[in-house]
C-alpha cells in the first residue's frame, strides 16, 4: 500500500536560468503536417520565424507543467490546438484573442483540441501556460499557402525589431 507521503512529490524549486527551451524539453510533440504546411513553415523559418518567440519550460513534473512564452510584436502564431487543457496568464504586454485585448493580469482558458491563436500587441506579450499534463502535442491548423506567405512577409517586416526587442516586462 502506498501512503500519501510516498506518492506526493517532494518540495522543489525551479529556476528560470535552468529552464530548457520548449523543443529541448521534449514535452511537446509536433503532429504531422501536409507538404503545403511544411513548405510554408520552411519559408517562414528561412525568413526568421524562430526569432519571434522564446518559450521555456519552467516546471515539468507529474501532474503539472508551467511554460513561459515571450512572443514579440506581430508574431504570426499559427492557428493550432493541443491535446491538453491550458490556462494562459498574461504577465506583461498585450495580446488579442479573437476580439478581446488582454493585458497584464488577464487570463484565457483553451480546452483540449480547441483551435486557437492569439496576436501579440505592439510590445509583444509574455504569458505563462499552465497545464495538468507534462506533455502535449501541437496540431498545426494553418493549412493555406496564403497564411504562410503572409507569415513570411510579417516575419521579414519585423525581423530587425525582433532582434533588438526587449521583453514587455523589461520596458519602462
Amino acid at each position: 500500500m502506498t501512503t500519501a507521503s510516498e506518492s506526493a512529490p517532494s518540495f522543489q524549486i525551479f529556476r528560470m536560468k535552468d529552464a530548457p527551451k520548449l523543443m529541448e524539453s521534449g514535452c511537446m510533440s509536433i503532429e504531422p503536417i501536409t507538404p503545403a504546411q511544411r513548405a510554408g513553415v520552411t519559408k517562414a523559418v528561412q525568413a526568421g520565424y524562430t526569432e519571434g518567440d522564446e518559450v521555456r519550460v519552467l516546471v515539468q513534473m507529474p501532474g503539472f507543467s508551467l511554460t513561459q512564452a515571450w512572443m514579440k510584436k506581430n508574431y504570426p502564431l499559427a492557428l493550432h490546438s493541443h491535446d491538453s487543457d491550458c490556462m494562459y496568464y498574461v504577465v506583461a504586454g498585450t495580446t488579442r484573442v479573437g476580439t478581446e485585448e488582454l493585458g497584464p493580469g488577464d487570463s484565457f482558458f483553451v480546452p483540449a483540441n480547441v483551435p486557437y491563436t492569439h496576436k501579440p500587441g505592439p510590445d509583444g506579450v509574455e504569458v505563462l501556460e499552465i497545464r495538468h499534463e507534462t506533455s502535449f502535442n501541437f496540431v498545426n491548423l494553418s493549412k493555406t499557402e496564403a497564411f504562410w506567405d503572409k507569415a513570411a512577409e510579417t516575419v521579414a517586416a519585423n525581423l530587425e525589431d525582433w532582434r533588438v526587442a526587449k521583453r514587455p516586462s523589461e520596458i519602462k
